[in-house]
């Protein structure tokens, strides 16, 4: 990858490298990435078709994992502490067994390491059968995603992608057409061989099922140093539905003697 992914940077101390999920972006930490740059220095991360970073047509974990090491080869960042989310977390951990002497610690936020079954296409074909060349409104988006998508939330958060030029016109910021075509890659599991001792933080959410309580078995084996926490009332998102006690777990991990 020629082109290094797009970032946000913000707070001074050791860096804290944060990587998001499958349709999100930077944005979406920025409250959290707030409150943990009171303490770090945090780098919020567009992966590659998301947010600002270049579309690429290929989007494995492999690819994602080259992007992570390119990173923090552009930014000098020896070994910072890293925090992924779901897609992220995944891309994380294939870096994390593949260079272990590249970071300090890490945070694995409500996924495992292991094969998820493709539930996403419903999200992509709504997002695909929207009108984007001709809409004249967000508003007129969010009535065409709501005949394949009833949440609002999720619509809203899906929206945040809908990106608008000086002269109105509408466009996405997701390469929908690479991850259309990657989807069953997304949900694969880890075919790693490699395994890494340094400290690794698995946090869940009650009520997210992506960590189930047999993962642990395919947990240690890869990441024997490693442990889960649970946050209550949480569910897949659990960074922004329990941002204080979210913060508080990453901020004692890290803090806590290895």
């Amino acid at each position: 990858m020629a082109e290094t992914l797009h970032f946000k940077e913000m707070g001074e101390g050791k860096p804290l490298v944060i990587f998001h999920g499958l349709f999100g972006s930077s944005d979406n930490w920025v409250t959290v990435g707030r409150e943990l740059a009171k303490t770090f220095q945090v780098y919020l991360v567009d992966m590659r078709n998301h947010g600002d970073s270049p579309h690429q047509d290929v989007h494995t974990y492999e690819s994602m994992a080259e992007d992570i090491l390119q990173f923090l080869d552009d930014q000098k960042l020896e070994r910072p502490f890293i925090i992924g989310h779901s897609m992220g977390g995944k891309a994380a951990m294939n870096f994390a067994v593949r260079h272990p002497d590249r970071f300090e610690k890490l945070i694995i936020v409500d996924i495992a390491p292991k094969a998820y079954p493709v539930h996403h296409r419903t999200i992509l074909d709504g997002l695909m059968g929207i009108d984007v060349a001709n809409l004249e409104s967000r508003q007129e988006a969010d009535k065409q995603l709501a005949k394949s998508i009833p949440e609002k939330p999720v619509r809203q958060f899906l929206l945040k992608n809908l990106d608008r030029d000086k002269e109105g016109e509408y466009s996405w910021k997701l390469n929908l057409a690479a991850l259309d075509a990657n989807l069953e890659t997304i949900g694969a599991g880890m075919e790693e061989h490699y395994t890494t001792d340094k400290p690794v933080l698995f946090i869940r959410g009650e009520k997210s099922n992506y960590i189930q309580d047999q993962d642990s078995i395919a947990i240690v084996a890869l990441f024997p140093n490693s442990s889960i926490e649970t946050i209550k009332g949480a569910g897949h998102w659990v960074h922004a539905e329990k941002p204080q006690e979210f913060v508080e777990l990453v901020t004692g991990f890290i803090q806590s003697p290895s």
